[in-house]
């Protein structure tokens, strides 16, 4: 029998998330293979006080990872199981730092971004001396990011030096970075939706209400056609990254389009209803022509 498994966050409840794990199961159904959904939330894999990997989960032919527990999937992915996507491609892809610095020098057109620093007490005092450099780098507005975060929280709009001093101060012992705010894109942005390097799908998000087009902060999706410049840009980042599936989000600059953030599990269920076409069948075909031909 044919088998695989769709791991998710131990403690997901967002309906968005619980809907990817189950169109997919249905797509893999009419091509005879059986998919348990698992919670992520029964150390299926640990290390023994051997050195060795104990496997706790029963034999899959591979397994998409819809989770961001980096260290369960370095573990599965160690003991030979296939994941979807491989383990070091959502952890480029978690930390919004580290996807800019890999595509960083490769073509690729990105915003300005400038690196947090790195502040393990709470109690120390950011310098003046920082904050000139960021204003002198950035004009107001400008955005703030954690590094790890996605449906848009922690990215906060920073209007003024006090505004910037207080949010500094808020997350300096938390991974971040500062980018330049892209007005022209206010409210709005293009997500792209690759499968095996291949555009296969893309909307248009936009929200009346908020500088983030996030359909989860009520963003809402309509039908986009990428033109041949983005197809050919998305399709390198998710080549670089090695990606098996992801979502790219592309700001529109009055220079073009800007790369904003790379999501290894990005949702399909607007797209799918947006442009009218199966991601999860689409998906579902490319992962079982990878396993079993």
């Amino acid at each position: 029998m044919k088998k695989g498994l769709i791991l998710i966050n131990a403690y997901a409840t967002l309906e968005s998330s619980l809907n990817q794990s189950r169109r997919l199961q249905e797509e893999f159904k009419k091509l005879d293979v059986q998919i348990d959904i698992l919670r992520n939330d029964s150390f299926y894999a640990y290390i023994n006080e051997d050195g060795t990997i104990q496997k706790n989960i029963q034999d899959y032919d591979f397994c998409i990872y819809l989770d961001k527990d980096k260290y369960i999937s370095f573990l599965l992915e160690k003991i030979g199981l296939r994941l979807f996507n491989p383990h070091a491609s959502i952890r480029a892809c978690d930390d919004k730092m580290t996807t800019y610095i890999l595509l960083a020098n490769q073509n690729i057109p990105l915003v300005k971004t400038l690196p947090g620093l790195l502040c393990y007490n709470q109690d120390a005092m950011i310098k003046e001396e920082t904050i000139r450099i960021i204003e002198k780098e950035f004009s107001f507005p400008l955005i703030i990011k954690n590094s790890y975060g996605s449906l848009g929280k922690g990215v906060f709009k920073i209007d003024n030096h006090k505004e910037l001093m207080n949010k500094m101060e808020e997350v300096k012992c938390k991974p971040h970075l500062y980018q330049e705010y892209i007005s022209f894109s206010k409210g709005q942005d293009i997500r792209v939706l690759v499968i095996n390097h291949q555009v296969i799908a893309a909307m248009k998000r936009i929200s009346s209400n908020d500088f983030r087009s996030n359909i989860e902060l009520g963003g809402k999706g309509i039908p986009y056609t990428p033109d041949k410049e983005l197809i050919e840009l998305c399709e390198r980042v998710s080549t670089i990254l090695n990606l098996d599936y992801c979502g790219i989000d592309a700001l529109i600059s009055e220079n073009g389009y800007k790369i904003c953030e790379v999501n290894s599990n990005a949702f399909f269920k607007e797209i799918e209803k947006v442009t009218g076409k199966n991601i999860a069948l689409a998906y579902a075909k490319y992962i079982y022509e990878t396993i079993y031909h």
